[in-house]
């Protein structure tokens, strides 16, 4: 209601997908959108909002909106690709601040404070399409976590944005209930058979797995563990945040903003394209025969003989005329 209404919605949550893209604090946002005018220019910012802008903002936002938003993202990355996808779902820990566990570790081996009373770290949980890496679903929770039993909600959710056509999990969410929900969905599930004893009896699908597993289909898995690599080494490590609901939400923002950062840097690459002389190269796999004739207009520009370059076209111009 005593909102002065100088910054919209978008504005301020393309701020926040910055500020995870960047791994800054709330305060350090504050103080880069001062420094950088492009920046305030680019999101249409006529006034530095103030960091506990953000904060309540982030607060405020719903948990719904933003996993629609990394749905509708990953629905843009998924053009033109199969219909039906192989999806992979893991977890991974996300800290809830800037200490280093090496700092305390170190801290106590030469007879500092006493040790630290350890927080819950958060537990991340994501559903990717292993073709497009793009992030489908998304939850997280306090660490440690049973991830076995949030394959069928992560599963059913990530199927409203895409079919699913193989789901890919590894020896966590191993049991016969995961499987049934897949297969019920008309996917395949691939976990691997390994808990419970050597005298325990196998039935079901599970029986299936230990007998013949599919190990080439399964080797597709390590692309999530890439993604989680990629999401640690590029942006950043953490869910900073006192409470629960903050840490989710900063999880679910570092989500949403490695959806962005695909769906652009895909953008660039279609867009990008090298005119030099005749030759032109887009980076982009065409259907059919080439038609622009670059190996030979390349013989041109490095001054080969006009009998030689003549030649060559002439050979193109009688094998597509075979062709057809």
């Amino acid at each position: 209601t005593f909102s002065k209404h100088q910054f919209t919605q978008p504005q301020l949550l393309a701020l926040l997908c910055v500020l995870r893209y960047e791994d800054w604090t709330f305060r350090e946002a504050e103080v880069r959108l001062r420094e950088h005018r492009e920046l305030r220019r680019a999101l249409g910012l006529r006034t530095v909002p103030h960091y506990t802008t953000l904060y309540r903002f982030l607060r405020r936002v719903d948990e719904t909106a933003l996993r629609t938003a990394v749905g509708v993202v990953a629905q843009h990355l998924q053009r033109g690709r199969c219909p039906a996808a192989t999806v992979a779902i893991d977890g991974t820990g996300l800290t809830a601040g800037a200490v280093s566990p090496f700092f305390i570790r170190r801290t106590r081996e030469h007879g500092g404070e006493e040790p630290r009373t350890w927080t819950h770290w958060l537990k991340w949980l994501i559903v990717i399409d292993v073709d497009t890496q793009a992030l489908l679903t998304q939850d997280a929770w306090h660490g440690p976590y049973n991830d076995s039993a949030t394959l069928r909600p992560m599963t059913d959710a990530a199927y409203t944005v895409t079919p699913i056509m193989r789901v890919l999990a590894d020896a966590d969410f191993d049991s016969e209930l995961n499987h049934q929900p897949v297969r019920a969905l008309g996917a395949t599930s691939v976990i691997p058979a390994t808990r419970g004893k050597a005298t325990w009896r196998r039935h079901g699908v599970r029986a299936q797995m230990y007998r013949r597993f599919p190990r080439r289909q399964y080797r597709r898995r390590n692309v999530i563990e890439s993604v989680f690599s990629a999401i640690k080494r590029k942006f950043s490590t953490r869910a900073p945040g006192r409470s629960l609901l903050m840490q989710r939400r900063q999880a679910f923002l570092l989500g949403l903003t490695f959806n962005l950062y695909r769906l652009r840097g895909r953008s660039r690459r279609n867009e990008h394209s090298v005119h030099f002389e005749d030759v032109t190269f887009d980076y982009r796999i065409q259907p059919g025969a080439s038609s622009t004739r670059n190996a030979i207009a390349l013989l041109r520009m490095m001054k080969y003989p006009e009998a030689l370059v003549a030649d060559a076209m002439a050979m193109v111009d009688w094998q597509g005329g075979h062709r057809l």
